[in-house]
C-alpha cells in the first residue's frame, strides 16, 4: 500500500510503499477514503509540539472509509461497509485505567508507546490496522462525501465534554474558547442535544458574529475585555438565567485567569469541565476559590477526548437531522500532496473548515 511517512521530525512527507497490513483477532482493515488533517498538524510534524511519536510512521487521526477485512472474532461488520474509525485506541487489559494511543498522532506514556507499535501507522495510508472496536459502521453514504463525515473526528472532542457534564436540554452553557476551532465545533454539538442557549465568549468581533449569524438567537457571544471581574459580569448578564455548566477549550497560550473567569459564572450546583490545553506551555496554574467551590457545590471535571460510544451517538445525532454537517467547508487532497495538504490546514482551517487527504 502505499502511504505518506514521516521519517522524522521537520523532514516533510515522503510517499512510500509499506508493507499491507494483516489482521489479527481483534482487528479490521479498513480502506481509507477520507482522513482528515488537523490545522495544527505541521507543529506536530515539526517537532514542536513534542508528540509521542515512533519514526518513522504515517500519520492522520481517524478516517472514514470502507471496511477490506475483519478478524476472526468480528461478526458484525461487513466487508465494504462504511465506517468511521476512531483514533482514541485504548489497551484492553485494565478497563479502569487503559493505556491509550491516538493513532497516527501521538501516544500518552510508555504503555500508549507500547500500544503505537501494533497500531503504528495512522490514516495517511492506503489501508490501515484499527482495532475492532475502534470501528463504527455509518450506513450508506456517498463516496464523494466522505471527507464530510470527518469532521466527526473534531465534533467528538468537545462532544466527549458534554457528555461527561450530562448537558441536558433547554439548560444554558457557556463555551470557554468559542471561537477557536474545538470550541466552535462545541457550539454545534451544545446546540444540536438541545441546549436551550450556549454564551460564547471571545475576544474577535468578527469571529463572534460569524457563530452568531450561523447558529441564531440560541448564542448569545459576549466581547471579553482581559478583566477578570468585568468578563465574569459579562458573561453572566449575557446569560437569561443562570449558567448550568461550563465547556472549556481554550488553547495552550491562553491564561489560567481566563478558565477562572467563565468556570465562575456557573450557577449553585453547577458542572465545569476542562477540555482545554491550558497551563501545557507553562504560566500560573488554574486557582478555584475553595469556598466557592464548596459553599455552592460546584462539579469539576477533567475529560480527555471521549467514551468510545460517543462514536454511535454521534453519528445518530447526524442522522436525526440534529447535527449539520454538511455545512463544514471541505477541502481534500490526494495521497501524493499530503504536504500540500497539511500546509492547508495551517494556513486555512479552523472554525467549520477541513482538509482532507484521500488516497
Amino acid at each position: 500500500m502505499k502511504a505518506a511517512v514521516l521519517e522524522e521530525f521537520g523532514a516533510p512527507l515522503v510517499l512510500q510503499e509499506l508493507p499491507d497490513p494483516v489482521p489479527g483477532t481483534g482487528d479490521v482493515i479498513v480502506d481509507v477514503v477520507a482522513a482528515g488533517v488537523l490545522p495544527y498538524m505541521s507543529e506536530v510534524l515539526s517537532g514542536k509540539r513534542r508528540y509521542m511519536m515512533t519514526l518513522p510512521m504515517a500519520p492522520g487521526a481517524g478516517a472514514v472509509g470502507r471496511v477490506r477485512a475483519v478478524g476472526p472474532d468480528s461478526t458484525r461488520l461487513k466487508i465494504g461497509e462504511w465506517v468511521i474509525c476512531d483514533p482514541t485506541v485504548r489497551s484492553r487489559d485494565d478497563a479502569r485505567t487503559p493505556d491509550i494511543t491516538l493513532q497516527g498522532l501521538s501516544a500518552r506514556g510508555d504503555g500508549g508507546l507500547k500500544l503505537q507499535e501494533h497500531y503504528h501507522h495512522g490514516s495517511w495510508a492506503e489501508q490501515m490496522l484499527v482495532p475492532t472496536e475502534n470501528v463504527f459502521p455509518l450506513g450508506s453514504i456517498d463516496e464523494a462525501d466522505a471527507g464530510m463525515w470527518c469532521v466527526l473526528g473534531l465534533y467528538l472532542v468537545p462532544y466527549g465534554g458534554l457528555l461527561a457534564i450530562g448537558l441536558k436540554p433547554g439548560e444554558t452553557l457557556l463555551v470557554s474558547g468559542a471561537t477557536g476551532n474545538f470550541g466552535s465545533a462545541g457550539v454545534a454539538v451544545a446546540l444540536a442535544m438541545g441546549a436551550g442557549c450556549v454564551i460564547a465568549p471571545g475576544r474577535n468581533e468578527a469571529m463572534l458574529q460569524s457563530l452568531e449569524r450561523r447558529f441564531g438567537p440560541r448564542v448569545r457571544t459576549v466581547k471579553l475585555t482581559g478583566d477578570e471581574a468585568e468578563d465574569v459580569r459579562r458573561m453572566k448578564a449575557a446569560a437569561p438565567g443562570p449558567v448550568d455548566s461550563v465547556l472549556d477549550l481554550l488553547p495552550p497560550w491562553a491564561p489560567s485567569s481566563a478558565v477562572r473567569a467563565a468556570a465562575m459564572t456557573v450557577r449553585e450546583y453547577g458542572r465545569v469541565v476542562l477540555m482545554g490545553g491550558v497551563g501545557m506551555l507553562g504560566g500560573d496554574d488554574l486557582a478555584l476559590p475553595y469556598p466557592w467551590l464548596m459553599r455552592n457545590n460546584i462539579t469539576v471535571t477533567g475529560q480527555w477526548m471521549y467514551p468510545p460510544s460517543a462514536n454511535t451517538l454521534m453519528i445518530n445525532l447526524v442522522r436525526a437531522g440534529l447535527l449539520d454537517i454538511s455545512t463544514v467547508e471541505t477541502t481534500a487532497f490526494p495521497l501524493d500532496q499530503a504536504n500540500e495538504a497539511v500546509a492547508h490546514a495551517a494556513a486555512k482551517g479552523g472554525r467549520f473548515r477541513r482538509t482532507v487527504i484521500c488516497p
